[in-house]
């Protein structure tokens, strides 16, 4: 019996650290630990903005880096790839500059849920998604919609 437990115990813990390798795993950096090329992205793409932080992560065992900044009174975030290539823009956009189509997707997205915040999803140039943070009571959440305001086959 002991041999049995000790046998289950070893592949439940093997299971949790191959788990734990296959997730994105994000760490704080400074401009410094930056590559030349991502700095160089970041310098193009952030002028007029107040940087607010960097970030790395592997991915798939590919390496991202990703600043956070804000402009001209919202936020903004850009993951790029080590030869300073854009992946992913997040954009802070008001929910009243959308199309109704968009608004009435996420307001349904919504149910009884309050949007505080709404970003508009770019992956390498096109626009595949808005996404909002929902509090519904002391609850938050995030929701996904198309750019047509229609609900998505799997999360971008």
């Amino acid at each position: 019996m002991a041999l049995i437990n000790k046998a289950i115990f070893t592949a439940l813990a093997v299971g949790l650290i191959a788990a734990s390798a296959v997730r994105s795993q994000e760490k704080r950096i400074t401009k410094g630990d930056l590559p030349a090329a991502v700095q160089k992205t970041i310098a193009e793409q952030s002028k007029g903005a107040t940087i607010r932080g960097y970030s790395k992560e592997v991915e798939g065992g590919k390496t991202y880096y990703e600043v956070e900044m804000e402009i001209n009174g919202h936020s903004k975030d850009i993951l790029i790839d080590g030869d300073g290539g854009i992946v992913e823009v997040e954009e802070e956009v008001a929910l009243n500059s959308l199309s109704p189509a968009v608004r009435e997707g996420l307001a349904k997205a919504a149910g009884e849920g309050k949007i505080m915040k709404v970003e508009s999803l770019t992956k390498r140039g096109k626009l595949v998604a808005y996404e909002a943070v929902v509090r519904t009571g002391t609850k938050k959440s995030e929701i996904q919609v198309g750019p047509d305001g229609k609900s998505l086959i799997h999360k971008e």
